[in-house]
């Protein structure tokens, strides 16, 4: 994967609309679930390609600092055979002093060759360093996207639970109406009342025999008081 390929879907990613997404999403949840999958699946891919490209740029700065380093040591190589030339020649030994002054000239080559080496690397680093900069926010705005998405997907969950809760229970309170004629209940207190119904009626048929027996009894009486004042009569005579 190439760098610029990372940055850019690094930087997509991170710029997703949770919200318009979840809009055009026929189940938000499931759609929730694997986004959630996918996010954490694109982070972990995208942190390793991240680290091999910080790896990259600081073996690029490593190497700068050594040719940086290397520049420096062949400067004073040179000049210390420089010197070394100048007091041989003042000593009046020319041949051995030309030859310090030949250690000095490859000293300062490969000073330049250093110099070059590390001014060249110098943008690429600089270059890089903003690369990775960018793909370490893109990868700090992915966990925070990955972070909403989890906090979108709890609060969905909890509110499509309370929902289904709530229809329960107003499905619940509809089918129980107690006015309704047809009712189980209006059915049942109709039966009671019949009940109730016939209890009274055995109860007056009771009393209404027992009314009678009594009155049967009464006539009974008179009829023997008739006899006793017939009999009381007839002896009085």
């Amino acid at each position: 994967m190439t760098k610029q390929t990372i940055l850019g879907r690094v930087t997509q990613l991170a710029k997703a609309n949770v919200n318009a997404l979840l809009d055009q999403a026929e189940d938000p949840q499931k759609m929730l679930d694997q986004l959630i999958r996918d996010y954490a699946a694109n982070i972990s891919e995208a942190e390793q390609a991240v680290a091999a490209t910080i790896g990259n740029l600081r073996l690029m700065e490593q190497d700068h600092r050594e040719d940086v380093d290397a520049a420096k040591e062949w400067g004073d190589k040179a000049l210390a055979a420089s010197r070394k030339a100048d007091e041989l020649r003042a000593a009046g030994s020319g041949a051995e002093a030309d030859k310090f002054d030949n250690l000095a000239k490859v000293a300062l080559g490969r000073q330049l060759q250093s110099e070059k080496e590390a001014k060249t690397a110098e943008p690429t680093i600089a270059s890089q360093t903003v690369v990775v900069d960018k793909l370490k926010s893109g990868l700090d705005q992915m966990e925070s996207k990955l972070t909403e998405l989890k906090s979108k997907r709890d609060e969905l969950v909890a509110r499509a639970k309370s929902a289904q809760a709530q229809n329960q229970m107003m499905d619940s309170v509809k089918n129980i109406n107690v006015l309704d004629p047809t009712s189980e209940l209006s059915r049942f207190e109709d039966k009671v009342r019949r009940e109730e119904a016939k209890a009274m009626g055995k109860q007056e048929l009771a009393a209404s025999s027992l009314d009678a027996q009594f009155e049967q009894l009464d006539s009974l009486g008179d009829s023997a008081e008739v006899e006793a004042r017939l009999a009381a009569l007839k002896t009085a005579s």
